[in-house]
């Protein structure tokens, strides 16, 4: 199944997040490794992109309600089971 946002396919979920919010996630989760003055220029620039578009974190609480509404399945939670308890070898000294 292919998915597209406007007229561009989502190959990836790199791909659908960008496309989805009009700019690259790393925009707004920053980069491993990044410098200050890197992360410096991108809190900038997201700020720039909000101050230009005030209805952008609506608009991506919006989507994420329909994907989780559309998807209820991506939260099925199944309980992992807990190994049972390994007990401490005791070591008693005998004295000689």
């Amino acid at each position: 199944m292919r998915t597209y946002i406007g007229r561009q396919q989502a190959v990836s979920v790199e791909d659908f997040a960008e496309l989805a919010l009009g700019t690259p996630p790393e925009l707004w989760l920053g980069v491993e490794g990044e410098t200050d003055e890197e992360r410096a220029a991108r809190e900038d620039a997201a700020r720039d992109i909000l101050a230009d578009n005030p209805e952008m974190p609506d608009d991506l609480v919006r989507m994420a309600a329909q994907v989780i509404e559309e998807n209820p399945d991506l939260f099925d939670v199944v309980p992992l089971t807990r190994p049972a308890r390994r007990r401490r070898a005791e070591y008693r000294v005998v004295a000689a």
